[in-house]
């Protein structure tokens, strides 16, 4: 396998070129290869390309429009973002609570590990979440503002004060080791079942990865599925051998857990965002129509009707 090497920009461009991409304007694509990456931008390429073994763009294709894809990726990114945020920050307060009203406020109440499942499968789990969030009380107690207040003045941190400084992932974590019973009354609060909110917990932490480290967001697959619910059968999500196609565990499948765990104001602001979105994306886009591109998404193309549905 041949060494990869240095290219400059100008030979960036000529390899683009070679395979056939458009590049009308050579200064502005040496300015945006400049400031995104060559490797980053071709990430995108696929939905451009002849067939998926092809190295060729469909004839036309632009760079215009490889980077209109790469700014709508980072668009609706930071979108996703944003929101997947306001439910981490949801999650972290509704467990902090519920688990301080019932086990105390100190570290030693509330991660004694006898308030966690008895499930003998889970032993090794639960003591593997709790070392990791003891880890962040030792790592974080004195490097942030909130933590090293309560250590410094009360000598412990309160769980709605730790919380703080655990990733979404230890929250996901945490919630798949409660007792039944707790993640049950966590689980009401989004009219869901516990194993649900269980699955939808690490399918955030999930997206939330790829968001937080800027990866191509948009065909992005979880290697878990959400189960169906009413969303998929309203929409009229066309089914195949395995199920619904769209909604399980490409990005349709967030949009139905933010819709679920969102407020409805939240929720409407960002599906107007993305729409907002779609529609620059198509007005760039001629190489490839947009119900194309929604399928690499995984959004049905009444997708925007999901706003409606109460």
């Amino acid at each position: 396998m041949a060494n990869k090497i240095f290219r400059t920009l100008d030979q960036q461009i000529s390899i683009l070129k070679s395979k056939g991409l458009v590049v009308n304007n050579e200064t502005f694509a040496r300015k945006i290869l400049f400031r995104e990456n060559y490797y980053f931008l071709s990430g995108y390429r696929h939905l451009f390309m002849k067939h998926y073994k092809s190295d060729r763009y469909i004839t036309g294709t632009t760079f215009e429009e490889l980077y209109a894809m790469f700014v709508f990726d980072r668009k609706i990114r930071n979108t996703f973002f944003k929101n997947i945020l306001i439910v981490e920050n949801n999650m972290k307060s509704i467990i902090s609570y519920q688990l301080s009203k019932k086990y105390g406020f100190r570290e030693t109440d509330y991660l004694n590990p006898r308030n966690f499942t008895g499930d003998t499968l889970k032993n090794r789990q639960v003591k593997d979440v709790l070392n990791k969030i003891k880890r962040q009380v030792h790592k974080n107690g004195n490097q942030h503002a909130a933590t090293s207040h309560y250590i410094d003045n009360y000598g412990y941190i309160p769980l709605w004060v730790l919380v703080k400084v655990l990733s979404l992932g230890i929250i996901a974590e945490l919630y798949s080791i409660l007792k039944v019973e707790d993640q049950i009354n966590i689980a009401k609060f989004y009219d869901i079942e516990a194993s649900t909110l269980d699955l939808y917990l690490d399918l955030l932490s999930n997206f939330r990865n790829v968001c937080a480290h800027e990866d191509i967001l948009y065909d992005h697959r979880t290697q878990n599925s959400i189960p169906s619910n009413k969303y998929h059968s309203y929409l009229n999500i066309p089914e195949d051998e395995d199920g619904y196609i769209y909604g399980k565990n490409d990005l349709f499948s967030l949009v139905i857990i933010l819709k679920i765990m969102l407020t409805k104001e939240e929720f409407n602001e960002m599906i107007d965002e993305i729409s907002k979105e779609v529609k620059e994306l198509d007005d760039a886009v001629n190489a490839v129509p947009l119900e194309d591109i929604l399928n690499k998404i995984g959004f049905p193309k009444n997708w925007y009707d999901i706003k409606e549905i109460e």
